[in-house]
């Protein structure tokens, strides 16, 4: 009877600091349940973390989209701080957590850029991938990871965006922060299910270098480089940069670290001022609902289900920023619609929507 006293008061104290543990666990992430949850409910989960182009706007927005009006279940990860913070601060290349969410998902959605994760968070990434499930790959999850540490038996960090996406960092095509993107339909995309419903797309992050595609590959789109950031902007016809003009969106056949075949599907836009565009919004809707076998509709719903108020992209330096927004996962949580001042140096972008414009 003492033995069994002492063991169930051990297992009450293992299953309180259990319970403490998830609980935290469940704060690093946000998840949106579709508003009609079934047995056959599809799993997607949206990796933030990029130092530029402000992803932790971006995953929130496509999440809430996805569930509310598209029937996912959508969880959304976050990097945070050092040390166990709370925070959220996209500058900690090491602050990723919750990538055992993929251990359920059917689709990842990643636009991290050039992160480390621990060894624990690799092997839920590795496992995904070993099981041959789609991704999809935004702006610069093409560099998504970095350094030599391995994603399964064979997959570097630095090989993720070559092998999984198929294409690596390799330049600014474009003026910088000068120079838009605006797409073209490669000849014989014209009528892909992915593109159903989706018209011409402006992305003032500019257009990428794209050099390593290979005849596997299947180019959807290309993005001219325009002559500002102005939407209206006029393409660049006779640039030299426009001939020809770079892959801006494609489908990827991947090999896993395991050997296993998968499907991923990139494209090279994506700052989250890039998604004031409803073309983007609703390619990469059509392009989550064909990865996980679903009917792509001829016009996917793309508006926002709570106001969206993007940040333009750039590098924040300043040590404190994160801390001091102290910016936490609920507070992109449905009903919500955040808002920041853009960081100083930034060109002006009246483009998008800002509270005082609603």
């Amino acid at each position: 009877m003492r033995f069994s006293l002492l063991s169930w008061i051990c297992a009450a104290v293992v299953g309180a600091v259990g319970l403490t543990i998830n609980a935290a666990s469940a704060g690093d992430t946000l998840v949106f349940e579709p508003p009609k949850p079934g047995d056959h409910v599809k799993h997607i989960v949206l990796i933030s973390g990029d130092e530029e182009y402000r992803s932790e706007e971006t995953m929130p927005m496509l999440g809430k989209i996805l569930s509310q009006k598209h029937g996912f279940k959508c969880t959304v990860l976050f990097a945070f701080g050092p040390n166990g913070a709370e925070y959220i601060d996209s500058n900690n290349s090491k602050g990723l957590r919750g990538m055992e969410s993929l251990d359920s998902a059917d689709l990842m959605i990643i636009a991290t850029r050039f992160r480390r994760p621990d060894a624990e968070q690799a092997k839920h990434i590795a496992a995904f991938l070993n099981a041959g499930k789609p991704v999809i790959g935004l702006r610069t999850a093409t560099h998504a990871f970095q350094g030599g540490e391995k994603i399964g038996d064979s997959l570097t960090y630095d090989q993720f965006g070559r092998q999984i996406l198929g294409e690596q960092w390799v330049s600014h095509h474009g003026n910088h922060k000068v120079e838009g993107a605006r797409s073209v339909v490669e000849p014989g995309a014209e009528h892909h299910v992915m593109l159903q419903g989706v018209s011409d797309i402006f992305a003032p992050s500019d257009v990428y270098g794209v050099t390593h595609l290979t005849d596997v590959d299947t180019i959807l789109l290309r993005g001219a480089i325009t002559e500002s950031l102005d939407p209206a902007s006029k393409t660049l016809v006779d640039d030299a940069r426009n001939k020809p003009m770079q892959p801006l969106a494609w489908l990827h056949p991947y090999t896993a670290p395991n050997g296993k075949a998968g499907q991923s599907f990139c494209t090279t836009a994506g700052a989250s001022v890039d998604f004031v565009d409803e073309d983007l919004r609703r390619l990469i809707v059509n392009a989550s609902i064909h990865l996980t076998g679903g009917a792509v509709p001829e016009q996917a719903d793309v508006d926002y289900v709570d106001p969206f108020y993007p940040t333009f992209f750039c590098f924040i330096n300043e040590p404190d920023y994160y801390k001091t927004m102290n910016m936490k996962p609920d507070d992109f949580g449905l009903g919500k619609a955040p808002h920041r001042p853009d960081p100083p140096g930034n060109p002006a972008w009246p483009f998008r929507p800002t509270p005082d414009k609603e």
